[in-house]
């Protein structure tokens, strides 16, 4: 399934990645809308953090801790090499476990590439990762279902879940919802929400 495929596509394509991201930040007119509501020095979890260009380094130049999380050996080694301020791990954001709280979780053209069930089940995760009144941005589609692009000559799968449903997982998780964006340049939805309760670890403690 092409769901199965994107963590290898991303690693054994990660240079190529890199370049075709480029260094533009087009999205910043919105990630320094989500950060003006963060005090300076805030802990910021980037979720799907890629080689951290562009966005993780405008981040940590912006006077933010960043802890960046990728599926990519070959991504997440770039990013130690260029921004040797953050945190950088290796890791498959859908078993997210690292035992601590931050004060925002972003995750940028990253969770939409995840299949409908493993999204519902990030919800958990993000709250399980965020302080009480955390901030939470993703990126999503217009509605349910699914849409295959693609990348280097193979499919690169993308879902989602309809905004009605992505409310209700919200609300379930602590989340009020800020704003929701459609049909903006970068993407078909754009999510903001904040933690209004303090939220259970994944073995069900605070």
């Amino acid at each position: 399934m092409p769901h199965d495929r994107i963590v290898g596509l991303y690693e054994e394509n990660a240079a190529a990645w890199d370049t075709a991201r480029g260094r533009d930040l087009h999205e910043r007119q919105w990630v320094d809308a989500f950060t003006a509501q963060l005090p300076k020095g805030a802990s910021i979890l980037d979720l799907g953090c890629g080689s951290g260009e562009p966005i993780a380094h405008h981040l940590i130049q912006s006077g933010y801790r960043v802890t960046g999380i990728d599926s990519s050996p070959s991504l997440i080694g770039l990013c130690r090499q260029r921004l040797p301020e953050g945190e950088w791990l290796v890791g498959d954001m859908r078993a997210l476990d690292l035992g601590h709280r931050f004060d925002a979780i972003l995750a940028w053209h990253s969770f939409f590439h995840l299949h409908f069930d493993d999204q519902r089940a990030m919800f958990r995760r993000f709250a399980a990762h965020a302080k009480p009144g955390a901030l939470l941005m993703f990126t999503s589609g217009p509605a349910h279902g699914e849409a295959i692009g693609e990348w280097q000559g193979e499919p690169l799968y993308h879902a989602s879940l309809a905004p009605e449903e992505y409310r209700d997982l919200l609300g379930a998780s602590n989340f009020e919802v800020l704003s929701f964006q459609e049909a903006l340049p970068f993407a078909a939805g754009l999510w903001l929400a904040r933690q209004i309760n303090p939220a259970s670890g994944l073995d069900g403690s605070a």
